[in-house]
């Protein structure tokens, strides 16, 4: 049996041979979601790529508390839960790099840097997004312009170097790590100002990208990594913010998605993808785009299915009911007296704040789930909900096409299968628009 890393690499082939086929990337650590995109890759008998940024999982814990061990012990132990086969799992590390440190000077933070990449691939991460791309504390140059390319390009080749000597200590005889280049990269989770247009990278730039990388790496005496180095990160022109969507325009990309065919078993990884119709999705994949990134649409749709089922709870227990989950006042509490995931993202007056900190699709909200009075105000609302029998007719108004489906039998409404099966609607767009499903 073909296992996950060679049916990605059979997908980078295929999309390469001008078939409309890819790979959605999961950029999520919420409990949830991950269980919701394990059972849809299940349904469609695929493979998944789940990830981690250097800012979730590090070897410090990141935000999320987890190190690169832990948090593949957390993928595999949801996996075992949804009976999701190990060896279709990819797993791999976003933005890996000095980021997290680029307030220290370069050296202290390439050192951190080395210890990231090591400890990812000692826990057994196979894919690896090397970016480089940040100026480090005691960087020259002008900071409103990239970083020089040389620098970038020698930098990640050192971190390749890191991991490729990890991985021959740690695995020898296995399958090297899948890596990603590329320093274009949009705003983590959209971006704060709506820009009056997302240009797309010029195929001249990607070009010179590749070139200087290739460079750095054959100078390292890395020409056998080079061959696994998959994909590169570009800017197709999509981009999303607090209530609005940049969508895809190829036309605009057609130089672009015609210049990967110029360099061996390369495609595009595009990043911010979140809040594309299917369609636009697809027209991505079929122009080379073949790895697509999406990550606050889904806990956005995470967060939509908890204020359908909370708005169903008030109907059906009353709104004065002391048993209620209050849970939309419990992550508004929370996110007032902990404001640093989100005030420097949402700009505005109180109002426009407040709205943002529900609605805004960059959903800043995800980083309070796991808060202990919000675990504990969603626990309250799912026994609530499966304590009181939810009317079909009430679904019907708050979660209609899950209506749908328990009309037709193909889930149960117990509140946790109808969460599952909303953020299910967005994995479904990526796995069609992939070619998956």
């Amino acid at each position: 049996m073909r296992d996950a890393k060679n049916l990605f690499f059979d997908l980078v082939e295929a999309n390469r041979n001008g078939e409309a086929k890819g790979i959605y990337s999961v950029c999520s650590s919420n409990q949830e979601v991950l269980e919701a995109c394990l059972k849809q890759a299940k349904a469609d008998r695929s493979m998944l790529l789940i990830e981690s940024t250097s800012n979730q999982v590090d070897q410090f814990g990141g935000y999320t508390g987890m190190r690169p061990a832990d948090f593949v012990h957390y993928v595999r132990m949801i996996s075992t839960k949804v009976d999701f086969p190990n060896e279709m799992l990819l797993l791999g590390g976003d933005h890996l790099g000095p980021n997290p440190w680029k307030n220290l000077p370069a050296e202290k933070a390439m050192d951190h840097a080395k210890t990231l990449i090591r400890d990812y691939i000692k826990a057994g991460y196979q894919k690896i997004h090397l970016d480089t791309s940040m100026f480090c504390a005691d960087d020259s140059g002008d900071r409103t312009k990239p970083l020089d390319d040389e620098i970038v390009a020698a930098r990640a080749a050192l971190l390749c170097k890191i991991a490729e000597d990890t991985w021959r200590e740690s695995f020898e005889g296995n399958a090297g790590p899948v890596y990603i280049i590329g320093t274009e990269v949009p705003v983590p989770g959209g971006a704060q100002e709506k820009e009056n247009e997302i240009i797309p990278t010029t195929s001249e730039d990607v070009e010179k990208t590749v070139s200087i990388t290739r460079k750095h790496f054959d100078k390292a005496g890395l020409s056998d990594a080079w061959e696994r180095v998959a994909g590169i990160v570009v800017q197709p022109g999509v981009e999303f913010g607090d209530d609005w969507v940049f969508g895809y325009n190829r036309e605009k990309a057609r130089a672009l998605s015609r210049k990967i065919l110029q360099f061996d078993h390369l495609i595009f990884e595009a990043h911010s993808t979140d809040y594309q119709t299917e369609s636009k999705l697809k027209q991505l994949v079929e122009d080379h785009f073949g790895i697509l990134k999406v990550g606050p649409w889904l806990t956005f749709a995470y967060r939509e299915a908890l204020f359908a089922l909370e708005s169903m709870e008030i109907e059906i227990m009353g709104k004065g009911n002391q048993n209620l989950s209050g849970l939309r006042d419990t992550l508004e509490k929370e996110m007032l007296e902990n404001p640093v995931f989100w005030e420097n993202y949402y700009h505005g007056n109180k109002e426009q704040q407040a709205f943002k900190r529900k609605y805004s699709f960059s959903d800043r909200s995800r980083y309070y789930w796991p808060v202990t009075a919000l675990e504990s105000s969603q626990k309250r609302l799912f026994k609530n909900m499966e304590e009181h029998q939810i009317p079909v007719s009430l679904l019907s108004q708050y979660m209609p096409v899950q209506f749908y489906q328990v009309c037709e039998g193909l889930i149960e409404p117990y509140p946790k299968l109808l969460v599952h099966s909303y953020i299910q609607m967005v994995a479904g767009i990526y796995a069609r628009a992939c070619g998956l499903s």
